[in-house]
């Protein structure tokens, strides 16, 4: 498929309860959420037109709203059956899902009380997003410039749309430089995830991950945790810091997007593209395309 810009294409999007033709879903230039990044987002992926894991990324949304202050008028099913109905009109069955929510432009300022929240639902033709030669040479991050807030700085537990300034920025000045992505630390200094997936790592037989005390904790990464443990693996939720990265084997980030993508390299610590790594990738796939079934994501760690 010709690459088209997102605001000029063919197809449908979902947007406050009706389908409209996909040129035609637009906001006026003084939405609240434009201006103050008071937007939340999610990001799914349909494999042979089931929507992995649709209920938790539809809870998520609504609990992101709810975090930021706009409750979004939909139930959890209604939300479903909108990504649903946006994937059936464009006539697709593998491709990236993407809800999102945003106040309105009945008020501007940085208050909102008088806004409104909107919801719309879009979803196109992805392919892998690190591109198809990653799973089998690993990606190449250097260590991110900025770093994940604190939580009593942020509302780091929201997919909210101003947490992913500092992503972008990071993200550019790794590919400015040569690299895949970019390792993010957090306030403290701790290994956090990279611009936008969670990170795992292999040691000894056992997998070690970043506690997601300032950062997301991915439906992507609670369903390799789930798929982990269905392996016999010990997986290790802790504190990492940078200098223990010379002690680990291999080397993975997680996401919806990113799905399972092996590090070859972050900074000056290599990896190996390993069993595990290509194991747990697999597994993720048979997962998503119903291969491999009983297996839910673990419960969020996330109060």
């Amino acid at each position: 498929m010709i690459d088209a810009t997102f605001d000029d294409r063919d197809g449908f999007i979902w947007f406050d309860g009706e389908l409209k033709p996909w040129r035609e879903a637009n906001v006026h230039i003084l939405t609240h959420g434009l201006h103050y990044a008071s937007s939340v987002f999610e990001g799914a992926r349909a494999y042979g037109g089931h929507i992995y894991a649709l209920s938790a990324h539809s809870q998520r949304l609504i609990d992101s709203a709810a975090l930021m202050g706009f409750p979004l008028p939909y139930t959890v099913d209604e939300i479903d059956a909108a990504c649903k109905a946006t994937l059936a009109a464009n006539n697709l069955t593998n491709a990236y899902v993407r809800p999102v929510a945003w106040r309105g432009s009945e008020q501007m300022g940085v208050s909102a009380q008088k806004t409104k929240p909107h919801l719309a639902v879009a979803c196109w033709e992805w392919g892998a997003y690190f591109g198809e030669e990653a799973l089998r040479k690993g990606l190449r991050l250097t260590i991110a410039p900025w770093r994940r807030p604190a939580p009593y700085t942020a509302p780091v537990r929201a997919k909210a749309a101003g947490l992913y300034m500092i992503c972008t920025l990071s993200k550019h000045a790794a590919e400015q430089a040569g690299y895949n992505d970019a390792l993010m630390l957090d306030w403290r200094g701790q290994v956090a995830e990279a611009t936008g997936a969670n990170i795992f790592f292999l040691k000894d037989g056992e997998l070690h991950t970043p506690t997601p005390d300032c950062f997301l904790d991915g439906i992507t990464r609670r369903s390799i945790i789930a798929l982990a443990q269905r392996r016999g693996l010990k997986v290790v939720e802790r504190a990492i810091w940078p200098e223990e990265l010379a002690s680990f084997q291999e080397a993975f980030l997680t996401g919806s997007a990113a799905e399972v993508t092996p590090l070859a390299e972050i900074g000056p610590w290599s990896f190996q593209v390993g069993a595990t790594s290509l194991g747990l990738a697999k597994d993720y796939t048979d997962l998503v395309h119903g291969r491999i079934t009983g297996v839910e994501p673990v419960p969020s760690t996330q109060k």
